[in-house]
């Protein structure tokens, strides 16, 4: 099978790691999948153009950030709360995390919030270039297992994607509780001619930034003990070098 990417080309379709389903979810969350999704699920269909995010909205926004992995989706509702001028797209396979975020959204705060319940490496080649403000990519699958790590999403191949999506000047938002991942990140970043490491001190990555959103995962690893690290990345201009 293959798909269409932003340049019109065709790339095989990238194997999906991970889980899709979870627990039975109580009825309540079933029914927000099949009467609030539908309403702001982001669609992509197989038109090669390039997709506008500031269009997906119902109304004008300033800026679009976007979540990969937004598990149960508390950061994202209240990014999204606090931010009502920034249009927000998450995406999130796992249908118990999208029944979550639904769940905090029914009250009616969900016009600056779009979703793709599916694999982000489907959406991210559809996207127009440089039409992403801020990505938030916090404390996913570190896949442990060396004959796992290529299933991690910042390779080479992720960063190249994000470069291609983010506009310049734009940042990348990367925490994690395992500190092989920190460092595989870290590497392949500095390897990464569109990205800028933006730490000066240790605390730059030992702490979070201000105004930080604790996602339930973090607070789970921090109560164990577990140290967490914290990335930030920025977009070099494309004027700079090219990219």
């Amino acid at each position: 099978m293959n798909r269409v990417d932003g340049k019109g080309g065709a790339t095989a379709t990238p194997r999906f790691h991970g889980r899709r389903h979870g627990r039975k979810l109580r009825p309540g969350r079933i029914d927000l999948l099949h009467s609030l999704l539908p309403r702001l699920r982001l669609v992509i269909d197989d038109c090669s153009a390039p997709i506008d995010p500031r269009l997906s909205f119902a109304r004008s926004v300033t800026d679009v950030w976007l979540e990969i992995g937004f598990g149960a989706g508390e950061h994202l509702a209240q990014r999204a709360e606090e931010n009502p001028d920034v249009g927000f797209i998450g995406c999130e396979p796992y249908v118990s995390g999208v029944a979550s975020l639904l769940s905090q959204l029914s009250s009616g705060n969900d016009t600056n919030i779009r979703l793709f319940d599916d694999d982000s490496r489907l959406l991210l080649p559809r996207l127009a270039e440089a039409s992403i403000g801020r990505v938030f990519l916090l404390f996913p699958d570190p896949w442990p297992k060396k004959r796992h790590w290529q299933r991690r999403f910042l390779t080479l191949t992720g960063f190249d994607m994000l470069a291609r999506v983010l506009a310049d000047g734009g940042d990348l938002w990367f925490a994690t509780d395992h500190m092989g991942y920190a460092g595989w990140a870290l590497q392949h970043a500095i390897r990464h001619s569109a990205f800028t490491w933006l730490a000066r001190r240790p605390d730059d990555w030992r702490r979070p930034t201000d105004g930080w959103i604790q996602t339930r995962y973090e607070s789970k690893a921090l109560a164990k003990g577990d140290h967490c690290t914290y990335l930030r990345f920025r977009r070099r201009n494309r004027q700079e070098n090219g990219s």
